[in-house]
């Protein structure tokens, strides 16, 4: 039987990056490829380097982010079944790449633009791990990127839940207040650049009432029909 492909997508704050991590553990030879932090190491190169967001923003279609990754000589790597992102050789940092300020960016520069190289690169990236694993793809636009996904998935919470989850996330370093506004606001901007648009494969898993990342990742193992699973 041939790998498969998972792409999962979803709500800000909604858990996707935890129910990805779980699923490798669960699905037998499976890699995960995390687009969305891909794409935060670019853009978060692009702002430390002295670029100012709106100036960025306005640049549009002529900002060509696979040609900003090959600048900023960034990488990707598999560890632990896991793509890890390099920066000029050096281990990019996690909680920097997270951060409020890198994904208010992301959702700001991400709709406008120019992705297809980038899209080109990652659809080879996927198809050269599926000749040997099954691959789960996180990020945005993960069906524009890759058309011949087997299953995609958009998680979905609500926006309590989510603002709780952010919460934890940032150990309570910042109020509900300001995680509410961060998340309303990046919802917008998704919602804008056309991030949140279902495919006619694309099932909802709503997993606002998961107590933890196992009990989201069963809803999701539940649609997905392998041998190995059952």
């Amino acid at each position: 039987m041939s790998n498969i492909v998972i792409g999962i997508e979803g709500l800000v704050g909604s858990g996707k990056t935890s129910i990805c991590r779980e699923l490798i553990k669960e699905i037998p030879n499976t890699v995960l490829l995390n687009g969305g932090n891909l794409y935060r190491a670019i853009v978060y190169c692009m702002i430390k380097n002295g670029k100012e967001l709106e100036e960025l923003k306005k640049q549009g279609k002529n900002l060509d982010i696979k040609q900003m990754m090959d600048f900023f000589k960034i990488e990707i790597k598999i560890e632990n079944n896991e793509t890890i992102i390099y920066i000029d050789g050096k281990k990019a940092d996690e909680e920097a790449l997270q951060s409020k300020e890198s994904s208010l960016a992301v959702s700001t520069i991400g709709g406008s633009a120019e992705n297809k190289n980038l899209f080109i690169f990652a659809r080879n990236l996927i198809n050269d791990l599926k000749k040997e694993n099954n691959v789960i793809v996180s990020g945005r636009s993960v069906m524009k990127i890759y058309p011949d996904c087997d299953y995609h998935f958009f998680i979905v919470a609500d926006l309590e839940e989510r603002i709780k989850r952010k919460c934890s996330q940032y150990n309570n370093k910042e109020t509900p207040q300001e995680i509410r506004e961060n998340i309303t606001k990046r919802d917008e901007l998704q919602r804008k650049a056309g991030f949140y648009e279902y495919s006619s494969i694309t099932t909802e898993i709503d997993v606002t009432n998961c107590k933890s990342a196992q009990e989201s990742t069963k809803l999701v193992l539940s649609k997905i029909k392998m041998p190995e699973l059952v």
